[in-house]
């Protein structure tokens, strides 16, 4: 539950951002996720242009929440057109979700980013349970990535998990991993 009430919040599903708010929610979203750059093996943030491309593209919406004043303090991008999700395979939702894929059911949950200074507020809440409302309404799948860090250290997958759960009757499971490894050379084979 929200450690404290946001001042009122208005939360809108748009398709395409002005120059503006994009550029608001470009330094919103550098500012998030820059320490994922050395948290996380694979890269988990977009380039400016591709930044700039998804805030564009209508496929994806935006769920923009602002407080009274307009300030942006939250966003969330959700999409049913799963080709403009480079790092997932439309064909695996397809083929395991075939019921789901028929009725255009199947979506996937790109980020969701909250102003430092509102992080204990109900943002995060308000702007998930507005995406939920509609996944419920659709009886939808919904996919989503955390990477090790967020998952582990920061426990997102757990506390995202916790919070459905609040909202829906949501069945919620790892349906994947990917695990990255590394090996560090230190010189040739001793003989």
């Amino acid at each position: 539950m929200p450690e404290a009430a946001a001042p009122t919040l208005d939360i809108v599903v748009e398709r395409e951002l002005d120059d503006e708010t994009i550029a608001a929610y470009w330094a919103l979203y550098r500012e998030t996720f820059a320490e994922l750059e050395v948290r996380a093996m694979a890269r988990h943030l977009l380039h400016e242009h591709e930044f700039v491309e998804e805030m564009k593209d209508a496929r994806v919406m935006k769920y923009v929440a602002r407080d009274a004043a307009g300030e942006v303090v939250g966003l969330s991008t959700l999409t049913r057109d799963l080709e403009t999700v480079p790092w997932i395979s439309p064909g695996w939702w397809a083929h395991h979700y075939p019921e789901h894929t028929a009725r255009d059911a199947v979506y996937y949950l790109g980020f969701t980013l909250v102003r430092h200074d509102q992080r204990q507020t109900n943002v995060m809440w308000s702007m998930i349970s507005t995406i939920v409302e509609m996944l419920v309404e659709e009886r939808a799948v919904c996919g989503y990535d955390y990477c090790k860090f967020n998952n582990e250290v920061l426990g997102l997958g757990p506390g995202t998990e916790a919070l459905l759960h609040r909202i829906a009757d949501v069945e919620v499971d790892a349906a994947d991993t990917q695990t990255y490894y590394r090996a560090l050379f230190a010189g040739p084979r001793a003989r």
